[in-house]
């Protein structure tokens, strides 16, 4: 049997399930003699590529030519230079799965210097200065000095209002304590610079300093500039946390600007903002962002942002959260990026949205800009978050200058990013695969993975809609996977080492997403068929296990899918060609520490019970969840 022959297998499994022979739970009402029949016709039928630019409907069939080759030898590997240089908090819960793990990788690690205290007393003055869109920070400490040194070159020229805008997340209360510790050494240190300086002693408030916090709206927590540091570090605990789970940070900045407009006009004072906060921002997608970009530069208003490393390629990240009155553990969903204008990375893991928080080495995408167009910085804090998914590892992946220098997001207008993209057939095909495999917007991409009933009625229905669901995603994985063998040779010609990286790992992915797809539909297929019973009599839900031993189809499977183990390993290997391919062409970066983690993760699934506390149903009407 030819590659080709792959989609086969999900198509003989679900008509063969549908005449009761080989998956009796499962009823479909066809009968036995339409199983030939509909697999011939597939086989005889080319799908065109048009097909793929267009919205998949719930009734897309799967296709039926693979059209696999390896990647890894026939794909060049120069490095060209990269470019120039989103949604809301969720409150969704999800349910602690065992199966999440830490992916571990080895990066390279760059050195991390922050300038000394020593250099406070240096007349840097205040020429034009382009902002940094991403400055790594070894802690709140470093990233306040570095800000002092900046308020000091200010100093200079100008008396200065600086305007302390504090996220009002619950998430941000632990931060918030550590920044009103540190606080008095930004001021302590600037009092001594004031003390030397002859022109400014001669000055009458020559640092004034505000507090103001944000969520759905901002809030003014000082009533006005004061020079009473006292009255600033007091200010810092009475900040609120807002119940809404909002961060629109752009309209904040933006009405901050324009507060303070008229006062620092007259006072003669440069205004200086200064963001604290653990996420990217509820209100970037919109035109708020070249609002606050546009009002911050016509003020002269330079934005620094104390924020987190944006998510590589994904919106979010997930943290863990303990509900106070059964200790169970949820998932609860933050904004953390992307560091592109839109996501240029799959946001599927080939069965529903991925869990990940994999670092991207950028700030996200709209706060990266903001100060970089602004003349400010964005520190780049570590993840010092015990409850976020992945932290283990994301600690020990600090990316290296050098390694990531070839691979620098675009910061321009997301205008003009789309239509850079757009005039490219090769980079508009890699998003419209990101697009049409988004499980965030298509909810049948969402494949159910744990906590299977183990009664077998219901075990029945809800097994019967996952198992439709595999086979529809691999039509379009199908789809994916023909639209990039199109454009494969456009790889050589295109100058972004990044977008040549965007492909090298989609490709792997939708190659290898496949195979676990497959697998997918083997185990339930087999445990549909036979539906065993749980290993202890305790537990009470069937989870779908990720596993690198790969299940085996079984003869009856093999006669109906014609797709034997040798068929199946030879999938696999074309995967992890590709995967390698990714690690080596791309070393120390994103793209090789995710094809690192796919090659660990597996791609083999089995069932396995377990016990889910009965406690998780009562739990969305008898608690309230936090906003994070």
């Amino acid at each position: 049997m030819r590659i080709r022959d792959l989609p086969g297998l999900g198509v003989s499994l679900a008509l063969h399930a549908a005449i009761g022979v080989a998956l009796a739970l499962i009823h479909f009402q066809i009968h036995a003699q339409d199983l030939s029949l509909a697999v011939e016709s597939l086989f005889e039928t080319e799908r065109t590529p048009d097909e793929f630019t267009r919205e998949m409907s719930a009734d897309t069939q799967v296709s039926e030519t693979l059209s696999i080759v390896p990647g890894g030898g026939a794909v060049g590997a120069s490095a060209v230079a990269g470019g120039s240089g989103t949604a809301g908090v969720s409150q969704t819960k999800i349910d602690a799965s065992q199966s999440l793990q830490d992916p571990t990788v080895v990066v390279n690690v760059g050195d991390v210097t922050i300038p000394g205290l020593d250099q406070l007393g240096n007349d840097l003055g205040e020429t034009q200065v382009a902002g940094e869109p991403t400055a790594i920070a070894e802690g709140y400490g470093a990233a306040l000095s570095r800000t002092t040194q900046e308020l000091v070159r200010m100093l200079r020229e100008d008396k200065l209002l600086v305007v302390w805008l504090f996220d009002e997340s619950e998430s941000m209360k632990d931060d918030q304590k550590e920044i009103r510790e540190q606080f008095h050494k930004v001021y302590e240190e600037l009092g001594l610079v004031v003390e030397r300086d002859p022109k400014a002693k001669r000055e009458k408030d020559v640092l004034m300093s505000a507090i103001h916090s944000f969520g759905e709206s901002v809030r003014a927590v000082t009533p006005k500039p004061t020079a009473d540091i006292s009255e600033i570090r007091s200010a810092i605990d009475k900040i609120e946390v807002d119940a809404s789970g909002k961060e629109n940070l752009f309209n904040a900045v933006g009405k901050v600007v324009d507060q303070y407009r008229s006062f620092v006009t007259r006072g003669r004072r440069k205004l200086v903002l200064i963001v604290v906060t653990d996420e990217s921002g509820d209100d970037g997608q919109g035109p708020l962002l070249d609002e606050a970009i546009f009002k911050a530069q016509r003020a002269r208003a330079p934005v620094y942002i104390l924020g987190r490393e944006a998510v590589f390629g994904y919106p979010f990240a997930r943290m863990r959260w303990k509900d106070p009155k059964y200790g169970l553990d949820h998932w609860l969903t933050i904004n953390r990026g992307p560091e592109t204008a839109a996501p240029e990375t799959l946001q599927y893991d080939g069965l529903h949205e991925r869990w990940d928080a994999f670092p991207s080495g950028f700030a996200p995408y709209e706060q990266a800009r903001l100060a970089k167009e602004t003349g400010g910085i964005f520190f780049v804090l570590p993840h010092e978050e015990q409850n976020l998914v992945g932290q283990a590892d994301i600690d020990r992946r600090k990316f290296a200058y050098l390694d990531l220098k070839e691979y620098i997001p675009e910061l321009i207008k997301r205008k003009e990013y789309e239509e850079h993209r757009n005039k490219s057939r090769f980079r508009s095909t890699i998003w419209e695969i990101v697009r049409l495999l988004n499980p965030h917007n298509d909810k049948e991409l969402q494949i159910r993975e744990h906590w299977y009933p183990t009664d077998a009625v219901r075990f029945k229905e809800e097994g019967q809609l996952s198992f439709q669901r595999a086979l529809r995603a691999m039509g379009l994985l199908n789809q994916a996977t023909q639209a990039l063998e199109k454009i494969k040779p456009l790889r050589a010609k295109e100058e972004s080492q990044r977008w040549r990286a965007n492909f090298d790992l989609l490709y792997a992915q939708v190659l290898a997403y496949r195979v676990r797809l497959f697998q997918f539909l083997l185990v339930m297929d087999e445990h549909l068929n036979n539906f065993p019973k749980p290993q202890s009599d305790q537990h009470n839900v069937w989870n779908i296990q990720r596993t690198t031993e790969m299940q085996s189809p079984t003869d009856r499977q093999v006669k109906l899918t014609k797709v034997d183990v040798d068929e199946l390993n030879k999938q696999l290997g074309l995967a992890r060609t590709q995967f390698e391919f990714v690690r080596k062409t791309h070393p120390g970066t994103p793209w090789a520490n995710r094809a690192e983690f796919e090659l660990n993760h597996g791609f083999g699934m089995q069932f396995q019970s377990t016990f889910r506390d009965p406690r998780y149903e009562r739990v969305n009407s008898e608690i309230k969840f936090p906003t994070l």
